[in-house]
């Protein structure tokens, strides 16, 4: 099924996402934030084994549509993107991530929460919500210094520096690195790997290892009360009237 810049299919047990707006960047748009929500929420009662999230083009993704963003701010849990984001983290269903280029803000936020992440050479991360006047999101307040550390995660939040390839595996944002002529056969193996293992062992594990998520969704909430307040500020409006200023992204 193909649907305003996203399309899935189902087959052999996994359900492959694509983000597929490569004319943009694959900028997440509001309308794509419901159909990345409909595919995991429904996942495991569809039956399926492994979840694989790959995108079109050279960029896995610049992060949010900021135009489209903007005119049509999230408000409530049933907001699309409060949807995607809570279904990342309460899903059953392992996710397999194929990362090339720029992973931007939710780009690299949501891989926090996919249990392999395959990235290419090319792969680079930016978490650059202080630059724009926000604060992070997804519960990546809490779990990036988790995963790399406070050192590494304030040098990516503060300074908005940006993670390389190398250095993502090294510090345990990534699974490995594929060369990137073979990315998406390799995520795609792996994801039907997952699928053909006994169905409720594997979803159980993911309880398992996910034991906290109730601690993380209190901090994807917390965040979302700092992140309506930030999104109203002068300061944010100010960020981003100049990041459009600068034409980085359309």
């Amino acid at each position: 099924m193909t649907s305003v810049g996203v399309s899935t299919n189902d087959q052999a047990g996994v359900r492959r996402v694509l983000l597929d707006r490569p004319h943009k960047k694959n900028a997440l748009t509001v309308a794509m934030y419901a159909v990345l929500a409909d595919a995991i929420e429904s996942a495991s009662a569809d039956d399926i084994g492994a979840l694989l999230i790959e995108a079109s083009g050279d960029t896995f993704t610049a992060g949010n549509d900021l135009r489209d963003f903007l005119e049509q701010p999230p408000h409530g849990d049933d907001a699309p993107v409060s949807r995607f984001l809570r279904s990342l983290i309460t899903t059953d269903v392992p996710i397999v991530a194929a990362v090339r280029g720029a992973a931007v803000g939710i780009g690299t936020t949501m891989l926090l929460h996919c249990d392999v992440v395959l990235a290419s050479p090319t792969a680079k991360f930016k978490v650059p919500f202080v630059d724009l006047g926000l604060v992070p999101e997804a519960g990546s307040s809490v779990l990036l210094a988790r995963r790399i550390g406070r050192a590494r995660a304030g040098a990516a939040l503060y300074l908005g520096e940006t993670i390389g390839a190398d250095r993502a595996y090294a510090d345990g944002l990534v699974t490995r690195l594929v060369a990137d002529d073979a990315l998406d056969t390799e995520a795609a193996a792996a994801a039907r790997a997952i699928a053909a293992k006994p169905r409720q062992a594997v979803r159980e594990t993911k309880r398992l290892v996910n034991h906290d998520r109730d601690a993380i969704l209190a901090a994807m909430a917390r965040e979302g009360v700092a992140f309506q307040t930030r999104l109203a500020s002068d300061e944010a409006r100010a960020a981003m009237a100049a990041f459009f200023t600068r034409g980085a992204l359309g």
